[in-house]
């Protein structure tokens, strides 16, 4: 199960980004599978990223396994590059490998943008999303852990591509509302318009942050549950309460 990488990184400063991401989540990922496969290891599970099919899906329109990857970024197009490389290293060795792109990951330790959001909601801060209505998909880390655990074993995730998910999309006031509930403080909400917020991101450099609060990203995880019978065993309310109930922003890693 190999989920090691360079990630996203918002401000990175190396001084060729898209070699740096290459480096370490082609070249580091591939040697490892050819690594694996000499030694007889049967099944490679590689973890990579909604980001290879893109940024972000039109409203009522679903990123699926088999769509053609539009990555838009050295992470995406990283990972993108270490999926054809694994699917050879597959065809040439005989080598299970199973594929798994989640959205974002949210659980106890969760970083940048979510824990930002987490705390902002845990003190009370006044927030202006009370008016975005966008969808989008999110995986907890016990579902990701789950669904990962049974890539490992069963037969029909053989040499497969899944994308993941909690099965219950969420416009971004909707989050805010369901962390407001599990840490037990009232939800603040602001209902500035959609065009108002996205001036001001711009106006503040933040365009990007507002970007990914207001915009929908939504996956379609249906074949992970027909072709291997699987079903998240936590909810969106029970994954948040597992945030809420460890000190946000250590340890863990978004993917």
């Amino acid at each position: 199960m190999h989920l090691a990488a360079r990630v996203h990184v918002m401000r990175d400063f190396a001084h060729d980004t898209l070699s740096e991401h290459r480096r370490i989540n082609v070249d580091g990922t591939l040697a490892l599978a050819r690594q694996a496969a000499a030694a007889g290891v049967p099944r490679f599970v590689f973890i990579s990223s909604v980001k290879v099919n893109g940024e972000s899906t039109e409203a009522g329109c679903y990123f699926r396994p088999d769509d053609a990857p539009a990555p838009q970024d050295p992470y995406g197009i990283s990972k993108m590059e270490a999926e054809i490389g694994l699917r050879q290293i597959a065809a040439e060795t005989g080598m299970d490998v199973v594929i798994i792109r989640p959205p974002l990951v949210y659980g106890p330790g969760v970083k940048a943008n979510f824990a930002a959001l987490m705390r902002a909601v845990q003190r009370g801060w006044p927030l202006p999303l009370g008016a975005v209505h966008n969808q989008r998909s999110l995986v907890a880390l016990g579902n990701l852990v789950d669904f990962i655990i049974t890539c490992t074993t069963h037969s029909g995730a053989a040499n497969q591509t899944f994308l993941i998910s909690d099965g219950h999309d969420l416009s971004t006031t909707d989050l805010v509302r369901g962390m407001a509930q599990a840490a037990g403080v009232p939800s603040r909400l602001l209902s500035v318009p959609m065009p108002l917020l996205r001036l001001s991101g711009r106006l503040l450099g933040m365009a990007d942050a507002i970007d990914r609060l207001c915009g929908n990203l939504q996956v379609d995880d249906s074949k992970g549950r027909t072709l291997l019978g699987w079903v998240p065993p936590l909810s969106v309310e029970e994954g948040l309460r597992r945030v809420v109930n460890t000190r946000v922003g250590q340890n863990a890693q978004p993917i």
